[in-house]
């Protein structure tokens, strides 16, 4: 360690500049004198901006409310492991897929249980190899919507209701189960074609809050866990971030406090290391972290996936948090980290024993995520930028319905397969060029110190494309010194999409689209899942443009894996 840095002492270890570790010591006093801790328990709107937040902290006492409900979810799992069940498909988007993503990745297949699948796209190709590797006959769909509004949850039970219907007839009903707060229209559906069975949420913990709810919990009981002990390990964690515990001691409120002063003093990015049994969390922690700290042009940038690499290719604008799972180390992670602090970055080794104490992150996280929104200054529950996107799709959508086609668009580059598309302004900005590498130069070049760049992909998330738009990501990150990030289309837009449009107006984006080779009906709609995804994509891009944000759209072909092979060549033509 330089001599410039201090370890700051904590069940977990930080190693701060002397400044930014002065500036949380100094703000925890400040919380400690002020008594917020005790604020933030006692929901006290004030704490943040007064903007009814009291109203969504019912997460806080979610472990100790299950007390009373474990044994509904043992009813569950006696019913999928008597029922024949081999594949559980979670139909849900951010809130109500990424905790179940995480279970389902983290523990994988529990002997003797159905594996857990998540559905949280609308990419034509992505539905059906899942619908592929199904046998209907032995599925459980769990439809998870907290509102019972989320049009994406809403389809995709359409679409695979229908299905099973053709194959069962009336028997499909005991194929669906549902999670949701009481009232939504999904309740009313689900009583209406008599769902297996019910499960209601949490009214008052917000989605991005919901992990260890039932959108949460269910699926991860159908998929064989025990859900008593992970929710006892959780509760120590609840305990220990609790005002009984002095803050400088609290393990949310230390960690919330670091990110909010980070964030502060330029220190935006947020880039996570996470040892490879614990990757999936990242996504998860992306929507926890952007969409509540991501409003008013202030916000912390989550950098997710990116592979680590010498400190020479990062800025001076982000802060590392490390998350080890001590009983898989990984020297060479280890290895990276350890040059990370002899290099000055600010670094937080946040260790976990053992896979059982996901729960502990899912709450220590969530607290501390509250605290550097109260740091900030901004509402950790609301998005009032999602909603902008939302309105816009179901604009595109309605006028699809209404005349069968979208509003034509002129490209400002068109060659072979790929066509390119900004709005006026940053049309001007990077001009006319002759070439694809031209106008990605031209674009790329806006990026300045501070900056982040980010990938908005609406495809298929193969392996072969994640590849390849990977590269993508660390030539620039590699060459340009930034974070970058990487997003599916139209999952983040319930996640990332929060801070790419309402905070800090850092962001240089690619959006990538493409001619969907295959398409699939959407039962009672007259508009397909390809032409919703691309409704989302256009409608996204819309309000980013509005917004201001520097956004070039590459438009691909049907032949992808080429096309983006060819982009992939350009990026880097252009950069180097």
């Amino acid at each position: 360690m330089t001599s410039d840095m201090k370890t700051v002492a904590n069940t977990s270890t930080y190693y701060l500049s002397n400044e930014l570790a002065d500036a949380v010591t100094n703000s925890l006093k400040e919380w400690k004198l002020s008594r917020h801790m005790s604020r933030l328990w006692a929901r006290d709107a004030t704490l943040w901006t007064g903007e009814q937040e009291n109203r969504w902290l019912g997460w806080l006492e979610l472990t100790e409310q299950w007390e009373d409900r474990v044994e509904e979810l043992r009813q569950l799992q006696k019913q999928v492991c008597s029922s024949g069940i081999r594949d559980l498909v979670v139909l849900g988007m951010g809130g109500s897929s990424l905790c179940p993503e995480v279970l389902a990745s983290s523990f994988g297949p529990v002997s003797g249980f159905p594996r857990l699948r998540i559905l949280d796209s609308t990419d034509p190709s992505q539905i059906r190899a899942l619908e592929n590797t199904l046998e209907l006959s032995r599925t459980l769909f769990i439809v998870s919507s907290k509102s019972g509004l989320t049009l994406e949850s809403n389809i995709f039970q359409q679409y695979f209701y229908h299905r099973m219907k053709k194959k069962l007839g009336s028997l499909a009903r005991n194929h669906f189960i549902a999670i949701t707060d009481p009232g939504s229209l999904l309740e009313k559906l689900a009583k209406k074609e008599r769902f297996t069975r019910i499960f209601y949420g949490i009214a008052n913990a917000g989605g991005r809050y919901s992990a260890l709810s039932q959108s949460g919990m269910v699926p991860g009981a159908a998929m064989g866990l025990d859900i008593s002990d992970l929710l006892k390990r959780a509760h120590t964690m609840v305990v220990a971030t609790s005002p009984a515990t002095p803050v400088e001691k609290n393990p949310g409120a230390r960690l919330g406090t670091v990110m909010g002063q980070a964030a502060k003093q330029g220190r935006d990015k947020l880039t996570l290391i996470l040892s490879p049994a614990l990757s999936s969390l990242g996504a998860w922690l992306e929507q926890l972290v952007a969409e509540s700290t991501g409003k008013h042009g202030k916000g912390i940038i989550p950098i997710d996936g990116e592979q680590l690499d010498s400190p020479e290719v990062y800025g001076n604008d982000r802060i590392f948090a490390y998350i080890r799972l001590d009983a898989e180390p990984n020297a060479a992670q280890d290895e990276a980290v350890t040059k990370l602090v002899d290099a000055g970055q600010p670094v937080i080794r946040i260790p976990i024993s053992d896979v059982r104490d996901l729960g502990q992150e899912f709450f220590r996280w969530e607290i501390a995520t509250v605290v550097a929104s109260a740091v900030l200054g901004v509402n950790p529950f609301d998005q009032p930028d999602v909603e902008a996107s939302k309105v816009a799709i179901r604009t595109l959508t309605s006028e699809y319905e209404n005349s069968g086609i979208f509003a034509k668009e002129k490209p400002i580059f068109e060659k072979d397969s790929i066509q390119l598309y900004t709005n006026g302004e940053n049309a001007n900005a990077i001009g006319d060029h002759r070439c694809l590498e031209g106008f990605l130069r031209a674009h790329l070049n806006q990026i300045g110190s501070g900056d982040y760049f980010a990938i908005l992909a609406y495809v298929n998330m193969s392996s072969a494309n994640v590849s390849l738009l990977q590269d993508i990501r660390h030539v620039v990150r590699n060459v340009k010194r930034v974070a970058t990030c990487l997003g599916f289309g139209p999952r983040y837009l319930h996640s990332t999409g929060q801070v790419y449009k309402g905070g800090p107006n850092t962001g240089v984006f690619l959006q990538v689209t493409h001619n969907d080779e295959v398409d699939i009906s959407i039962p009672s709609q007259k508009y397909t899942f390809g032409i919703l995804k691309a409704a989302q994509a256009q409608g996204d891009f819309e309000v980013l443009a509005q917004r201001n944000r520097r956004i070039l759209r590459a438009h691909l072909g049907s032949n992808l894996e080429q096309d983006l092979e060819q982009l992939r060549n350009a990026v880097r033509d252009a950069v180097c």
